[in-house]
């Protein structure tokens, strides 16, 4: 977030601007039917899924809406289409603003929306329209991360992992066998990478850039961490983290497994260059597991098989992981909040979850929607799956995004060779340390 706005919001904190907006609200008593009488607009922000037929990515919550409105006749749901690059910072300046939307997807463990607006009152509780039997269907570590001193914050939809994707075609045009059962130590990876590269094709590529976590599993997998447990020191320029980002590092400046724009923030071209078919030229990317489903579909159509990070000091494939969810913004209304609950309560149902795992290539935080079997035709995602039980979370502290986003940008120039590893986790910590004591 700018500066300038993080001003704004202190300012509204000082003068208890969003008092109004109490939790207390959501404790209020009204008959049972009496929120299925409700008139009015749910307004809903949402980001780009799957494509249909005709390139909507949309189709699927429009089509939820028309069926919510069709049942509650006197409710009219408004989408506000809003593309993920741009959703944190729309979030910030509507809730600087207050001029946030009833429902939005979230990650709460960063981004725009936090710890810190949770305590401020801006993101509805939830416990009293879920039912202790309704909580009990998703799994223990999705409802922790919408969870704050014991209180539930939003409903989640789906877990995620980054893994890496193996361009199959390329292993086999450069006579290279792939990991055996898609595991290998960090010497290992480094020897195929060497292997792959050469004639116009790298071994390894990736980008760095706010919010996004395709490489920090490199820095984690000596035992480097950013913040300590409880998230109130700067713990990234530890020798674990420094030896893990100097491996990322080796790969493009010692190792030349990696094309010059390694590390810089174009994630569109990097993506083409593993999954274009005429522009391939890089044969393994770690990717959100978003991308395994791109890969299986007719546009970006691969010949790719799934593996582990390799594996350092630890020797555990680590990767990193998040609970992605729907949060309430909060009003005063309280036959509102009831019927904008049921809304979120119909899109993340168990069959809606199965429904996204198997088309936007997300894992269910449902266990009942797990049960089902999202994934048993389709070995790719069943193997990233797997990957779950490694996924380290990203921290949950409430200046998280301001956090990372120093963080991210030390990484840049150390990936640029601006920076040794050492020294650019050393100065991220100075400003995270910053960000931390305010």
């Amino acid at each position: 977030m700018k500066k300038w706005l993080l001003g704004i919001v202190s300012l509204m904190l000082v003068f208890g601007i969003f008092a109004g907006c109490s939790n207390d609200d959501a404790s209020k008593d009204m008959s049972e039917d009496e929120w299925k009488d409700w008139e009015g607009t749910i307004t809903m922000w949402d980001g780009p899924r799957w494509a249909d037929k005709d390139e909507n990515k949309y189709h699927w919550i429009e089509e939820k809406m028309s069926e919510f409105q069709k049942e509650y006749p006197n409710v009219k749901i408004k989408l506000v289409k809003t593309p993920w690059a741009e959703m944190n910072d729309k979030l910030s300046v509507a809730i600087a603003g207050r001029a946030w939307p009833d429902i939005a997807p979230v990650d709460i463990s960063g981004g725009s929306v936090n710890q810190n607006h949770i305590k401020q009152g801006v993101i509805a509780e939830l416990d009293s329209y879920l039912s202790k039997e309704e909580k009990s269907d998703f799994y223990d570590n999705a409802i922790d991360a919408y969870t704050t001193d014991g209180k539930l914050y939003g409903i989640p939809t789906s877990i995620s992992v980054h893994a890496m994707l193996l361009n199959l075609d390329i292993f086999e045009e450069k006579g290279v066998e792939p990991p055996k059962d898609g595991k290998w130590t960090y010497d290992e990876f480094v020897e195929k990478m060497k292997a792959l590269t050469g004639d116009g094709v790298d071994g390894f590529s990736t980008y760095i850039l706010p919010s996004y976590y395709e490489a920090w599993p490199f820095l984690l997998m000596d035992g480097g961490y950013p913040l300590n447990e409880d998230m109130t020191e700067y713990t990234f320029d530890s020798e674990e983290a420094v030896s893990g980002l100097q491996k990322l590092v080796d790969l493009k400046y010692k190792h030349k497994v990696t094309p010059e724009s390694m590390g810089g923030q174009d994630v569109g071209g990097t993506w083409k260059a593993w999954a274009a078919a005429d522009q391939r030229t890089v044969a393994v990317e770690p990717w959100a597991t978003w991308a395994i489903a791109a890969a299986q579909g007719e546009k970006f159509k691969t010949n790719f098989m799934v593996a582990e990070y390799p594996t350092g000091e630890t020797g555990e494939p680590v990767t990193i992981g998040g609970v992605g969810g729907y949060v309430m913004f909060n009003s005063k209304d309280e036959a509102k909040k009831r019927m904008t609950a049921e809304f979120m309560k119909y899109i993340t149902s168990t069959d809606e979850q199965v429904v996204t795992a198997k088309n936007y290539g997300t894992f269910p935080a449902r266990k009942s929607a797990a049960d089902q079997e999202p994934f048993a035709d389709n070995p790719q995602m069943a193997r990233a799956q797997e990957l779950a039980k490694h996924a380290v979370p990203v921290p949950r502290h409430e200046n998280w995004a301001r956090i990372d986003e120093a963080i991210q940008k030390e990484l840049q120039l150390a990936l640029n060779g601006e920076k040794k590893p050492a020294e650019a986790l050393k100065d991220a910590g100075e400003a995270v340390d910053g960000i931390i004591n305010e």
